[in-house]
């Protein structure tokens, strides 16, 4: 009877469930990067870039891409300016952008813990920052490269499709002026250029990106690679990985398991009371 009584509530803390696991998706950790400088504490640079940090967190729910620059580097000693930016998939809802961000600062701040420099990826948004000013400077350098197992154990005839379907959504992604989804056949891929490139610098950037995956994933049934300013994915039925650990940050916590968990911990809590509610509504 309780379940009838209360269904309406389990009905909105399900679909509450369910954004609490899509942004979960959105935050997953896929990797970060840190310069090895370290600058010292109580300096203008630490509070140029505490600034430069909350500028991001407060652009996220405006826009899907912004950069920023806090201080001077013409005084000396130079290195005193902190320039960053942020970029979100531009399917993502402005809340989640701004939810995905502020989740990638915070992450940030424990993973490069007083860097100079320090990006971080997550599955649907990209922060960076540096004391060097590399706003609108174009930048096609590996960052992080992920290649999944190879197709060769599949019979012939399923490797061979998968081939030619995969080269069909490399071919797409070319074409990537912002982000973009392909798919053909099973396989499905994306890519994303940063937001200040013009047009031909990300083609250049896009084609460097996935002629990497040719090159150096083969034919992997999966396969990740990110440039400074640019990433190219592509993936095969059950073969999608969202998050992995870059050399730059050891941790193997799984971001989505623990969200997924707290998810269904709160539904099973949720089901407790609603249980005691009855009971001390049909006892009263």
């Amino acid at each position: 009877m309780f379940l009838k009584n209360y269904r309406h509530v389990i009905i909105i803390f399900f679909f509450y469930g369910l954004l609490l696991f899509r942004r979960s998706q959105a935050s997953s950790f896929i990797y970060a990067s840190c310069s090895p400088g370290k600058y010292d504490p109580i300096t203008p640079f630490q509070s140029h870039l505490a600034s430069l940090l909350a500028s991001l967190v407060a652009g996220a729910p405006l826009a899907l891409y912004n950069s920023y620059s806090v201080g001077d580097n013409s005084t000396f000693p130079p290195g005193l300016a902190a320039f960053g930016l942020f970029q979100c998939r531009t399917d993502l809802p402005p809340g989640h952008c701004a939810a995905c961000v502020r989740d990638a600062v915070d992450q940030l701040s424990v993973v490069c813990p007083r860097s100079f420099a320090g990006s971080l990826q997550l599955a649907a948004c990209f922060v960076r920052y540096s004391n060097e000013n590399f706003l609108g400077k174009p930048d096609a350098a590996l960052v992080f490269r992920l290649c999944g197992t190879a197709a060769a154990g599949r019979a012939s005839g399923d490797a061979t499709a998968f081939l030619q379907q995969r080269e069909a959504v490399l071919a797409d992604l070319l074409g990537a002026a912002s982000y973009l989804v392909s798919t053909s056949g099973t396989v499905q891929g994306d890519a994303q250029c940063l937001g200040d490139l013009i047009a031909a610098d990300c083609a250049a950037c896009l084609a460097q990106a996935v002629s990497q995956l040719r090159a150096v994933c083969g034919d992997a049934l999966s396969a990740d690679v990110y440039l400074a300013q640019c990433y190219a994915r592509y993936w095969a039925p059950a073969h999608y990985f969202q998050a992995a650990i870059s050399a730059d940050y050891s941790d193997d916590h799984d971001h989505t398991a623990r969200n997924v968990a707290i998810v269904l911990g709160s539904l099973a809590g949720l089901l407790v009371v609603i249980i005691l509610l009855s009971f001390v509504k049909r006892t009263c």
